[in-house]
């Protein structure tokens, strides 16, 4: 069974104003000092916290599992941990993509940050937005590749299903998932072609780099790609979601998409030769809509409802969730996920409710760490 891993990145905010504040030193310092009292059984004196572009916020990373169950726990786990950390730092953390108030960011230090800094001016000075990767095992670059040339034209349903930002600057952008606009400012994001094989692949990756727009193969930033560090593809296209069980279903997704892929390839499947344009559009539409309004449907590229797309997605990777044994736990979320909404709809809610992003964002932070 192929494991998954997860990837969220965090707000930090001030817990009564809702502000965010540039502390993920502190937070990362209180992190460092807990390892160092509590080494853990293996000796080592480390901890799954990393700082990320900007001050205000925290990223970290689940351990490779194979149950869903399991990484529900982890997510629970380090989200927990995660809070007490930053308490030390008089904050707390929420799970969502963007500011709903405004913000102006503060860059990390660090030759490389800096660098991004120089390099691409305000898309990297205001680049204050919160993803959450899923990354899932590979047997090598030839499956992953052939696993990334099958599944671009289902990404932007996990855009729609994961939108949690609703929220720019102290106003509502009108898209579910502005962070994802925001995101595709970085000029390797977004959908990409169709490679082929892996050696064309890296052939793309090191083009790129040799260009010297790029510092490195980190900043590769493709909705889907071989991980640089890990033997997984990494499905970068989503939000950081609200609830701690939107990730798992997206994780379980994911995971079925990736076998699905794989299988396909085996059994001598082309990928559906969608271009990079319609996709582009695709990944738009998702990002304006979110589970809200009409998407592209995934196969035809003609609109559809959310419901729908969502649906076609589950019939195309079922039989992997079926062998996994994710089967009932992705039907499950998939109809709450409806019922409840994504965190774009339930952040406007809360505004709607509560009268003030304020408010909004320190509701958002009591939710992050809710079972």
């Amino acid at each position: 069974m192929r494991s998954v891993g997860v990837e969220e990145e965090l707000l930090l905010v001030d817990a009564r104003s809702g502000a965010p504040l540039a502390v993920s030193g502190a937070v990362l310092a209180a992190a460092d000092h807990l390892a160092w009292q509590h080494p853990g059984t293996s000796g080592r004196r480390d901890h799954e916290f990393e700082k990320e572009l900007q001050k205000e916020q925290l990223e970290f990373a689940t351990k490779p599992v194979t149950e869903m169950g399991e990484l529900q726990e982890e997510i629970l786990r380090i989200r927990g941990e995660a809070a007490r950390h930053a308490a030390k730092a008089g904050a707390v953390v929420a799970a969502v993509a963007t500011s709903p108030l405004p913000v102006r960011p503060t860059l990390n230090v660090g030759r490389r940050y800096r660098w991004m800094g120089e390099q691409f001016g305000l898309t990297a000075q205001e680049q204050l937005t919160c993803g959450c990767h899923v990354h899932v095992s590979v047997s090598s670059d030839d499956e992953g590749v052939a696993v990334l040339d099958r599944i671009r034209p289902w990404l932007a349903v996990l855009t729609a299903m994961s939108a949690n930002s609703p929220f720019w600057q102290g106003e509502d952008s009108g898209y579910a998932s502005y962070r994802s606009r925001v995101w595709n400012r970085w000029p390797s994001a977004g959908p990409v072609e169709i490679f082929g094989s892996a050696d064309r692949y890296h052939e793309q990756v090191n083009a790129m780099i040799d260009t010297g727009v790029l510092r490195d193969e980190g900043m590769i930033y493709f909705d889907a790609r071989l991980s640089a560090t890990y033997p997984t593809v990494e499905v970068r296209v989503a939000d950081v979601c609200l609830a701690p069980s939107t990730p798992v279903l997206l994780a379980a997704l994911v995971r079925g998409l990736v076998e699905t892929a794989a299988r396909d390839w085996q059994n001598g499947e082309p990928p559906t030769r969608i271009g990079t344009s319609l996709l582009r559009l695709a990944s738009w539409r998702a990002g304006r809509s979110g589970l809200d309004g009409p998407l592209l449907h995934p196969e035809t590229m003609r609109e559809t409802s959310a419901v729908d797309a969502v649906e076609t997605l589950y019939r195309y990777v079922r039989q992997a969730l079926v062998d996994h044994g994710d089967d009932e736990r992705v039907r499950d979320g998939i109809a709450h996920l409806h019922e409840r909404g994504n965190g774009a709809r339930i952040q406007r809610r809360l505004r709607d409710d509560e009268g003030t992003l304020a408010s909004v964002i320190t509701r958002c932070a009591r939710k992050t760490i809710e079972r």
